[in-house]
């Protein structure tokens, strides 16, 4: 083509894509990653996600297999996500499905199981801690239960008095400050970082709340720079246990996939491989086993 535009034809140097091609066509591993969401249905409700996870995986020559779990079922059903090697739960509005993703949140953090909350996923991170965590059975958020004793998640200060809806949610790129110590800023390597926001409601600030449940172990891993806004959570003693009040999905690329995805890709290749040594220890357990019976 350039040729024939009598332009200027230079070596066109393609290794790099060629090596994320081979990766992406030919990955070495697999891993499952289960996305427990309430959208499920139309799959590209969740195209950034699905995306975002096909980034990490070919980051780490991984073809990663994403099972669509409806939330509402997982309810009804929650040995639906026993064959995961990772939790993903997504972002959305409002209180249909929020108890499947605690069910699934309860089963990774109690399984030490890879999760990824975003959005809602974290606010029900949050919920599920407080509830079968530190007992406070009524938790919730204000958006689901106004009369709850216990609003771990509530409206920012300034929604409280906004009638009009449309256009007027916290949108946009916002920075971000990371605890020096949180796997999130090791995720990152960075201690300052910007995502992109869509939502209403936050993690109540109130500060008997937030001591009662770090105490427990909900460690709050990032915040605004004033540190009145909550933007990360982590849980500690578990192998991957990460959630963000934005979307870090619009940020990744294939190039360029995003930390947050990757280490939940990672950790899942990790999980998956001790299933498979478990797996294999106790095959070999039982042939030692059989041999001596027989002998």
């Amino acid at each position: 083509m350039l040729e024939q535009l009598h332009l200027s034809v230079h070596p066109i140097i393609h290794s790099e894509w060629d090596k994320l091609v081979k990766k992406a066509t030919q990955p070495k591993y697999e891993c499952t990653i289960a996305l427990v969401g309430k959208y499920i249905a139309i799959r590209d409700a969740y195209k950034s996600v699905h995306e975002a996870l096909q980034h990490a995986g070919m980051e780490h020559n991984a073809k990663v297999k994403v099972e669509c779990i409806e939330a509402e079922e997982l309810e009804k059903n929650p040995n639906m996500i026993k064959n995961a090697d990772g939790i993903l739960i997504p972002g959305g509005f409002g209180s249909r499905g929020v108890n499947g993703k605690c069910v699934a949140i309860k089963y990774a953090r109690e399984h030490k199981v890879p999760l990824l909350g975003i959005c809602l996923g974290m606010q029900c991170c949050v919920i599920e801690f407080a509830r079968n965590v530190l007992g406070w059975k009524d938790a919730n958020s204000t958006e689901f239960d106004e009369k709850t004793a216990h609003p771990v998640i509530d409206l920012m200060d300034e929604q409280k008095n906004v009638t009009d809806k449309g256009g007027t949610m916290r949108l946009g790129a916002y920075p971000c400050k990371l605890m020096k110590d949180s796997n999130a800023a090791k995720l990152y390597k960075s201690e300052k970082i910007s995502e992109r926001h869509r939502h209403r409601y936050e993690f109540n600030y109130n500060s008997e709340f937030r001591k009662e449940l770090e105490k427990a172990g909900l460690k709050i891993a990032g915040t605004s720079p004033d540190g009145k806004l909550v933007e990360m959570v982590e849980i500690k003693n578990h192998p991957y246990f990460e959630a963000c009040q934005f979307h870090p999905e619009f940020k990744s690329r294939p190039t360029a996939p995003h930390p947050l995805f990757s280490g939940l890709v990672k950790a899942a290749l990790a999980q998956k491989n001790g299933k498979t040594k478990t797996a294999t220890a106790k095959a070999a357990q039982k042939n030692v086993n059989g041999g001596k019976k027989n002998a």
